[in-house]
């Protein structure tokens, strides 16, 4: 079932390369994504990928058992990854906004900066009717500039006890606990 849904990303992908609705969409190694799930579901019960694209990340946990949201900015990729949800029957919730919560506080001096990460639209969290403390695991993809800002943010809005899941392409997967 998850390499039909990867494939089908994939296939969304390929289709529409080029657009500008796509130009911040980068795939994960969904693979390695899915291990680190694995090994992180009996710990966590609550999930959010930030900066969803088409929430493959989050239709892949809803589907093996966590509560499922995605936050992406962009709302042609929203569009598709609610129909990509429906297409695999998942019940991820999917919606369209900055998963910068509205009142993080900037701080250039710790490292906050932000290449493609949209900070200029309200945050998701509102039409989620959830906050940030509600999640027990937050994955993201960030840019390469940008790992202090998710650590930040998640040190201002997270549970104490919040998990940041994240892929780099130069550095892998890795699992922190921010507190």
């Amino acid at each position: 079932m998850f390499g039909r849904l990867w494939q089908r990303a994939d296939e969304i992908w390929d289709q529409h390369d080029g657009e500008s609705s796509f130009d911040s969409y980068v795939s994960a190694d969904y693979l390695a994504v899915y291990n680190q799930l694995k090994l992180l579901k009996p710990r966590v019960e609550s999930f959010l990928e930030w900066g969803a694209g088409l929430g493959v990340v989050a239709i892949m946990a809803d589907l093996m058992g966590f509560q499922s949201f995605g936050i992406e900015a962009e709302s042609m990729l929203v569009d598709y990854s609610i129909e990509l949800a429906d297409e695999f029957e998942s019940s991820a919730q999917l919606v369209c906004g900055s998963f910068i919560p509205d009142g993080f506080q900037w701080n250039p001096a710790a490292g906050d900066e932000s290449v493609k990460t949209f900070i200029d639209v309200a945050d998701g969290y509102g039409q989620l009717d959830l906050e940030l403390d509600d999640f027990d695991l937050v994955y993201a993809y960030p840019w390469p500039t940008e790992h202090a800002l998710y650590h930040n943010v998640l040190k201002q809005f997270g549970r104490p006890s919040v998990m940041l899941l994240s892929y780099d392409a130069r550095e892998g997967i890795g699992v922190v606990e921010i507190g």
